[in-house]
């Protein structure tokens, strides 16, 4: 098959174009970085340079692909001006266009646990949107929605706290379950969802552990030599306190508190429990703590 991968060599762009190849398919990943021509290259793929702004550009480059995998890259977080909901929607569109356009049959597109809900989900109201703008596309477009649960590498941004307040601190987790996933068990699950025919609209959830905040705070303790590692439940206010003293733009920072706060109240994991995956992914918290150890020994 000829298949498109946006996201560059992501966290699961690079793996999934990795496995894709590897399936004997011809693989061109989208980047917006000249630089990573020889990195795409390496594994096997053919590099399309340019932005997911320019419909021209992503019509030409899905145009002869059997298949395409479209997700949204991160913006910039702490871009005072960043408008995150506008973004979601004005790529949303964009992807929908190229792909009407380039008559592109069938699309896998990277959405996230809570895009269900069409409020209470802070900054994960983008993918709902992204959700239904390509819900729109003719029924001959066969789409799988895939969800993922909390990225394990989100845990990297406690680092600093835990250096200098030795506790993880954040509203959500403590007690209650929070639903991890590894980005090589999105990858997988992508590539499969790419190889298998499907006709319709799907949704694929994808988790790698469910573990508590306390449970992922012991494990994450063990590795960097914490035994003692704590996760403690704050405020709303305390977190968005945190967030804005960082200097995060207002509105995200709002948008994740909310988005946390529904996570520990369960109302984010709704849908997901109604309709978890059968089965769980290979990579364990317990595998990524390893990396995790890694980046904290770094000063």
């Amino acid at each position: 098959m000829k298949i498109v991968v946006t996201g560059s060599l992501g966290h699961i762009s690079g793996p999934l174009t990795e496995t894709l190849v590897q399936n004997g398919h011809q693989v061109t990943v989208i980047s917006s970085h000249a630089e990573r021509v020889k990195d795409i290259e390496a594994l096997g793929a053919t590099a399309a340079i340019g932005t997911l702004e320019d419909v021209d550009f992503l019509t030409a480059a899905f145009t002869g692909a059997d298949a395409v995998y479209c997700m949204v890259p991160p913006g910039n977080y702490f871009d005072p001006n960043f408008d995150l909901l506008a973004y979601y929607q004005r790529l949303g569109t964009h992807y929908a266009q190229a792909i009407r356009q380039a008559g592109i049959k069938r699309v896998v597109n990277l959405s996230t646990i809570g895009a269900h809900l069409s409020e209470g989900s802070g900054i994960l109201i983008g993918a709902h949107h992204v959700q239904h703008i390509l819900n729109q596309l003719p029924g001959g477009v066969a789409i799988t929605h895939m969800r993922p649960t909390s990225f394990y590498y989100n845990l990297y941004g406690y680092l600093e706290m835990i250096r200098s307040q030795g506790v993880i601190a954040a509203n959500y987790g403590a007690d209650r379950l929070i639903p991890w996933v590894s980005p090589i068990d999105i990858a997988s699950a992508v590539a499969e969802e790419l190889e298998t025919p499907f006709t319709g609209r799907k949704i694929r959830y994808v988790a790698s552990e469910e573990l508590t905040g306390n449970q992922t705070a012991a494990i994450l303790g063990a590795a960097i030599g914490k035994p003692d590692l704590k996760w403690e439940l704050i405020s709303d206010e305390q977190s968005l306190s945190a967030l804005e003293a960082i200097g995060m733009n207002k509105r995200i920072a709002a948008g994740l508190v909310e988005m946390y706060a529904s996570l520990y109240s369960g109302v984010l994991a709704e849908d997901y429990n109604l309709n978890k995956p059968e089965v769980m992914g290979k990579v364990k918290l317990t595998d990524f703590a390893r990396e995790f150890a890694a980046a904290f020994e770094q000063k």
